[in-house]
């Protein structure tokens, strides 16, 4: 039966190396059942119940991908769009994560529309190649600027906004340990990744974690619920499977609820846009390191893949999570020779088990979550490299868009500055040529978007 559905043959591959690839994804990829409910927490969710959100999203967004797209891609709530959902959606702007879910099911029928039909490449050819690079390193400075804030190294500064943290003048056993137990746990993570050793993210945020109870043990640190420092023992009663009722459907509540239709556009356009571009990278990435790319460099079945990702995000935004997309920790699978679906399968199974040790991840602190965002925020700004700063009509709105981001704590701001600087700047140094329609339109939308907002 499994040689039927996934066509193993075909693929030259084996049961036993699609379940091992399918573990080590797993294995790679699980830290963001302890990272997800701790940036969604702070739109005033259920910690909890995004948890058991995030994984039942992945075992469904997974499990469609195996039988939809046979192809070993798995799938979680984005990172980036996730601090977009929290700290810009919710947090900058003000609006409800009800609302937030909203946009992100919105968004995901949009993706379904246009990965069924030519749009989709339209989209993908239309943004400047550049763009997209800045893009990706803007979302990855983004990330690391909120790790490092959340592990609490940077703090607010009233003369210089943020600042190293001072540990003279900080309660060392709450402030001070997390500050310190973040910057041990991010270089955990690198030492293991640099010595590639598989689930390195995962692995540092358990050891951090568990050094960190040594502390609390020993009395290094302190439990304050009143200033945001809970115990790091965790505690099973503290699981409840109903608390998914707390998000469960409510995209569609919106009772009391009110917003500008111009502000809700850009935000859906924002995770559209990520979510679009992110996706598209990294199956082409990943397929072709595991050389599945046909002559033409094109992925055959693309279209259910792509699919496959946008009934995921919509699925999740029911379920109570933020975007889920392909994520790049399926090119572990790849490395261990997984070819079908068959390794997502297995993959989706094991986030659908993690459910039963949500106690565990949601007990997991910031200071142990907190140098996996700014590692992955490393990863991110690779793609600085490709840029051609050689070319500054190509290069100034890349470096305008990727800046902007930290440093306007928001990722629709960096897009909106990257695709008006670039319009701006090529039409007036007469490279109009190059400038496609959708980006005059997309100028257009930013600027009436600053105008009425």
């Amino acid at each position: 039966m499994l040689e039927k559905l996934f066509k193993l043959k075909d693929n030259h591959t084996t049961v036993r190396t699609e379940v091992l690839g399918g573990i080590t994804t797993f294995m790679t990829m699980a830290y963001i059942l302890a990272v997800n409910p701790s940036i969604l927490s702070a739109a005033g969710m259920d910690a909890n119940a995004v948890l058991m959100a995030t994984a039942l999203s992945a075992f469904v967004g997974t499990m469609v991908m195996a039988l939809f797209a046979n192809y070993p891609f798995a799938l979680a709530s984005g990172l980036g769009l996730n601090a977009y959902f929290a700290y810009t959606v919710c947090g900058k702007m003000g609006y409800s994560w009800h609302l937030a879910l909203l946009a992100v099911f919105v968004e995901g029928l949009i993706f379904i529309v246009l990965s069924l039909t030519n749009i989709r490449e339209a989209i993908f050819n239309a943004i400047p190649v550049t763009l997209k690079k800045g893009v990706s390193a803007g979302i990855g400075l983004f990330i690391a600027f909120i790790g490092f804030q959340n592990g609490k190294v940077v703090v607010n500064d009233d003369s210089n906004l943020v600042s190293i943290v001072n540990f003279h003048d900080v309660d060392f056993h709450t402030i001070g340990i997390s500050a310190l137990l973040t910057l041990i746990g991010l270089m955990i993570i690198f030492i293991l990744a640099i010595k590639k050793v598989k689930g390195s993210l995962l692995i540092g945020i358990f050891a951090t974690w568990i050094i960190g109870i040594i502390c609390q043990l020993i009395g290094a640190y302190t439990v304050d619920a009143a200033k945001g420092f809970y115990s790091l023992i965790p505690s099973y009663s503290s699981f409840d499977i109903t608390s998914i009722g707390l998000t469960f459907g409510k995209a569609f509540d919106m009772q009391g609820i009110s917003f500008k239709p111009l502000d809700f556009a850009v935000v859906i356009f924002a995770f559209l846009f990520v979510d679009v571009f992110d996706t598209l990278g990294t199956v082409v990435g990943c397929a072709n390191k595991a050389g599945m790319l046909d002559k033409e460099g094109k992925l055959p079945r693309i279209k259910q893949v792509l699919t496959a990702d946008a009934i995921a995000t919509s699925v999740g935004a029911v379920l109570g999570t933020s975007t889920t997309t392909t994520f790049v920790e399926s090119s572990a699978g790849f490395a261990e020779g997984a070819r079908t679906g068959l390794a997502s399968v297995v993959t989706a199974l094991l986030f659908l088990v993690s459910i039963v040790f949500a106690p565990i991840f949601t007990t997991i602190p910031s200071f142990a979550t907190a140098p996996a965002l700014i590692y992955i925020g490393f990863l991110m700004i690779e793609s600085v490299v490709e840029i051609d700063f050689s070319d500054l009509t190509e290069a100034v709105p890349a470096y305008l868009c990727m800046i902007a981001m930290p440093l306007m704590y928001s990722i629709s701001e960096g897009i909106a500055v990257g695709v008006i600087s670039y319009v701006i700047i090529n039409l007036v140094c007469g490279k109009a040529k190059k400038i496609t329609p959708l980006m005059y339109i997309l100028c257009l939308l930013f600027i009436l978007k600053y105008g009425f907002m």
